[in-house]
């Protein structure tokens, strides 16, 4: 069998033409009189009124936050929670309830200097205010990186 001896196994359909009388009847399926009725009418796609509908927003647009959003515990709830010696860690945090997870991850966590803290903890992959690191300093406790 070669390309020149293939032939369609069925007849192609004969495209209907509308709208010119004939068996259909005397409107031909468009409905009596109307804008739809009339020759070259065609409907806008609903796509197009979907994106006119949208406000036009100017300028340039990112689709992450720049400035990290950190979760804040104060020291005065670090003081209740932890005894003297203890490591402070996001994990250790959580564990103690004073931080939830987000979307399974643990959170960037900022410590406040709001309250009084008399207990010696080691802190770790944590972010201070000033006055939180000069009372943990004052208390001779560790911070690391």
């Amino acid at each position: 069998m070669q390309l020149h001896d293939l032939k369609p196994k069925h007849k192609r359909a004969k495209k209907k033409r509308v709208g010119r009388g004939g068996k259909k009847g005397t409107f031909s399926g468009r409905g009596v009189k109307g804008q739809a009725a009339r020759s070259g009418f065609s409907m806008r796609p609903l796509i197009r009124d979907v994106f006119k509908h949208y406000p036009k927003l100017r300028g340039h647009k990112t689709n992450y936050e720049l400035t990290p959003d950190y979760t804040v515990v104060n020291l005065d709830l670090i003081n209740k929670k932890f005894s003297d010696g203890d490591t402070v860690s996001p994990q250790t945090l959580k564990e103690n309830n004073l931080i939830k997870s987000r979307h399974g991850k643990l959170p960037l966590v900022k410590i406040l200097g709001d309250g009084e803290l008399d207990k010696k903890l080691v802190f770790e992959n944590l972010e201070f205010s000033q006055s939180a690191v000069d009372k943990i300093k004052e208390n001779d406790g560790k911070i690391k990186s």
